[in-house]
């Protein structure tokens, strides 16, 4: 992807780092994102040191060059603790308004990861944004005073922080052979950011040059152009997109759905005893009964993330990057491999209840059925029919209890 010229990425913003001239440069801005209480100039100090103390490491690393630069404060309306996926609209909103190839976040409120552990930092390859918090870093062991903002200890652990979920931003697993890309500890003896070993920084050559992009990509402002223009981001980028599913476990999305599993759930329970369900499951085509599961399907993906508002950039009239539209693609088929995932698993659940629990002879008892035998096939006809009633069900009902659980799991890696 070629990218433009563009002068107004430094127009009314701080320059942390000179990019090259010439050449590939990666356009990263710093946000400060601070709870209310918080004093604003200290933060701003730090991410600026923390990015240009791992700066040079990142040049050397990926072969490519990076300038930070410094956008305005970003002010939460409290001091709760957040998931990273809570800061994406507004880090979204910045990197097209920029703009900007990745957004790094930093903020004081605790970090949330969907294992429920608080982490210092976690990175999101596809939407590329990266959020450090300093609550963990400042944290000291028992019967130890907090650690200072500016002290050295925390000052090079935050750029070896940085280095390492910029590692993943670029595809980089953990790697014990590579001290960056090791799992992060807070080590206090710790006065340098590290360096990429040479299998890493041959992966990071890879990928780093492919990241620069170009800020707009005409006729997108309309609904049907923007449509046309995600369907030839995705065939463009199906194998990140496949990668993206595999790496986000897409089909187990639903077990950490509560709501809507249940809502699903629920149901089929009651239809999978009904005669009535039966007899239009026994006497439904097999065509019938894929297309009426398959549309379902597609539609129950579409009424999620559209009524929970999945898709970025959050204002439909902001300009359209073929990352960001990467990025809605890799939503859109988490949730329809979410909803494809819950479909498997409420069939599986009926086909279950039909060979096991259900009475083998009742079925003949019912005089609304014209043929009482019953083989396999009728069966799983029969399961599929129930689940798809559940999971239409379990879209409109349940929904999403948050999208910020959805983003999460769809966009950033539940590891530091």
């Amino acid at each position: 992807m070629d990218r433009t010229a563009s002068d107004s990425r430094a127009d009314g913003r701080t320059s942390v780092s000179n990019s090259n001239e010439g050449g590939e440069t990666i356009d990263v801005g710093v946000v400060v994102s601070h709870s209310p209480t918080a004093e604003v100039e200290p933060f701003r100090g730090f991410a600026n040191r923390m990015v240009s103390d791992a700066r040079d490491e990142l040049c050397r690393g990926t072969g490519v060059e990076w300038a930070f630069y410094e956008e305005e404060p970003d002010r939460l309306d409290d001091g709760h603790s957040r998931r990273p996926s809570d800061f994406l609209d507004e880090a979204t909103l910045r990197m097209v308004d920029g703009p900007y190839d990745a957004v790094v976040v930093v903020t004081d409120v605790p970090l949330i990861s969907n294992r429920k552990r608080v982490v210092p930092g976690l990175a999101s390859p596809v939407s590329r944004v990266i959020v450090v918090s300093t609550r963990r870093l400042l944290t000291s062991p028992r019967d130890q005073p907090i650690r200072a903002l500016d002290s050295e200890p925390v000052r090079w652990n935050a750029a070896h922080l940085l280095l390492h979920l910029a590692g993943h931003v670029l595809d980089a697993g953990h790697d014990a052979d590579c001290a960056v890309m090791r799992p992060f500890r807070f080590d206090p003896e710790r006065r340098s950011v590290g360096s990429f070993a040479p299998k890493t920084r041959e992966r990071l050559r890879r990928v780093a040059p492919s990241v620069p992009e170009s800020a707009d990509v005409d006729g997108v402002r309309n609904p049907l152009g923007r449509a046309a223009f995600h369907a030839e981001s995705a065939v463009g980028n199906a194998g990140y997109v496949l990668r993206s599913l595999v790496r986000n476990r897409a089909p187990l999305l639903p077990l950490s759905l509560p709501g809507l599993t249940t809502a699903a759930v629920a149901p089929t329970l009651v239809l999978v005893f009904s005669a009535e369900t039966w007899d239009v499951g026994i006497h439904m085509g097999d065509a019938t009964a894929a297309g009426f599961a398959s549309l379902s399907i597609v539609a129950a993906t579409l009424y999620l993330a559209f009524a929970q508002s999945l898709f970025f950039p959050r204002d439909p009239h902001q300009v359209m990057t073929e990352h960001m539209a990467v990025v809605n693609v890799v939503v859109l088929a988490t949730m329809f491999s979410a909803v494809l995932g819950l479909f498997t698993l409420v069939a599986l659940l009926m086909l279950v209840i039909e060979l096991f629990v259900f009475p083998p002879d009742l079925i003949s008892t019912w005089p609304s059925l014209q043929n009482p035998a019953v083989s396999i096939v009728d069966l799983v006809r029969t399961a599929g029919f129930i689940s798809t009633i559940g999971v239409v069900t379990g879209a409109i009902a349940g929904g999403l209890e948050s999208r910020t659980v959805v983003r999460h799991l769809s966009l950033f890696l539940d590891r530091p």
